[in-house]
């Protein structure tokens, strides 16, 4: 509620009674008026009464006003009322001189009634509103320190929020990660004929993704793509494997026609067991199931058509598909089969070109032609790994390592004995 002129007291100190009455009877009809007749006896009275305007006389026996308005403006407690000079002098210099101490005004005596009694409203609405902005300041300052702290318990509130999206994220990922190794352990554990294959495919993908950046081809695709989880849906490409039946899977020979079209049920079971992942895990990665989904029924797709399970043609195969196709192939070519010896990397990588505009994307195939050094110098190191000879060098490396880091502790324990020391 803002202050009315009514409720503010003004304060009038001269040493004249006459003039004090006349003050009085002028204005005691807007605010209560306190009349005072030296400024010794106003000190004493402000110790009590804090009024809103002081009239006060320049010229007094004792204190003089000059000397009052020095007290006043150097007193913290009263340095903020506002003072107006009474004087029946026309000396300009010590009107100046009042002004420069702090007064606001001046009011000649004999006092003009009307005059007096406007002077004196016009300086107390100005006191009113001075209050009120003051009030009005401190109420903002209170509702900006109120705004602040609810900013900051909102700061920590978002905080702690991030903190647990982010462990939820972790908790989600490392649950993700667990069910896709998990899976790719069975599906190779079933399949022991291809071991290693879905991490091999896997980095053939990045090749080609990084080939794909590298040269546009698809780049509209590809920026709508996150590369880390197509990567790791590729993962599941093959994971309808576990439900062919291991008289087909494990063959040591080549399939019949029949054993053939069994196989090529693993597309379709790949796709139900990624539906069923993504009912029965809720939290799951939507986009990486949803490419896994895809990659799953399209790898075995090819360009002209001839494909399985739908034979779609170009375009019409997703481009995730299309990269499989190549990547599947090539890993296919340079692995050893119980009814085939592997292909070299030159002989694999000039088959998928040969493959262009026929079973492979042929946009894709130039990206494949533009990285295919890194499939000939990590095919090479694949195929031996691949083989009889490899896993015998694989096992003696492991040998060797063995003895080097027992000779290492050896060493370390030698010299955990500082020389002069006993054993």
């Amino acid at each position: 509620m803002e202050p009315q002129i009514s409720d503010l007291t003004v304060m009038v100190v001269d040493d004249s009674v006459t003039n004090l009455k006349v003050a009085k009877n002028v204005l005691s009809d807007m605010v209560p008026v306190f009349t005072v007749p030296s400024a010794t006896k106003m000190f004493q009275l402000l110790e009590g009464i804090e009024p809103a305007l002081i009239l006060l006389d320049i010229k007094m026996p004792e204190m003089s006003g000059l000397e009052a308005i020095r007290r006043l403006k150097d007193d913290p407690k009263y340095r903020d009322i506002p003072v107006i000079f009474l004087t029946s002098n026309k000396d300009a210099a010590s009107e100046l001189e009042g002004l420069n101490l702090g007064a606001v005004d001046y009011i000649t005596k004999p006092f003009e009634p009307l005059l007096l009694k406007k002077r004196v409203e016009i300086h107390l609405m100005l006191h009113a509103q001075k209050e009120t902005l003051e009030r009005q300041k401190e109420t903002l300052e209170g509702q900006k320190k109120a705004l602040e702290k609810q900013k900051s318990k909102l700061r920590e509130f978002n905080q702690n929020l991030w903190r647990m999206v982010e462990e939820e994220t972790e908790r989600v990922g490392r649950l993700q990660r667990t069910v896709l190794k998990t899976v790719v352990e069975l599906v190779e554990s079933r399949d022991d004929t291809t071991g290693g294959h879905i991490t091999r495919t896997m980095k053939w993908l990045q090749f080609l993704l990084d080939g794909m950046e590298e040269t546009g081809v698809y780049s509209e695709d590809l920026r709508n793509w996150n590369k880390d989880i197509i990567i790791q849906s590729s993962a599941l490409h093959d994971v309808g494997k576990v439900s062919i039946d291991d008289a087909i899977l494990k063959k040591p020979a080549k399939l019949t026609k029949e054993e053939f079209e069994a196989m090529k049920l693993h597309v379709d079971h790949g796709v139900n067991i990624i539906d069923k992942i993504s009912k029965s895990l809720p939290g799951a990665d939507a986009t990486l199931l949803k490419h896994a989904r895809i990659l799953a029924h399209s790898h075995h797709e090819k360009w002209d058509g001839t494909g399985y399970p739908r034979q779609l043609k170009g375009k019409e195969i997703p481009l995730q598909g299309r990269l499989m196709a190549i990547s599947d192939v090539f890993d296919a070519l340079i692995s050893k089969r119980p009814y085939k010896e592997p292909f070299t990397p030159e002989e694999a990588v000039k088959i998928i070109i040969d493959g262009s505009g026929t079973h492979f994307d042929p946009a894709l195939v130039e990206v494949f032609k533009s990285v295919k050094d890194k499939f000939l110098k990590y095919g090479s190191e694949d195929i031996v790994l691949n083989t009889e000879e490899g896993l015998e060098i694989m096992d003696a490396l492991q040998t060797q390592e063995a003895k080097e880091e027992e000779k290492l502790l050896e060493l370390l324990a030698d010299n955990d004995e500082a020389p002069g020391q006993k054993s």
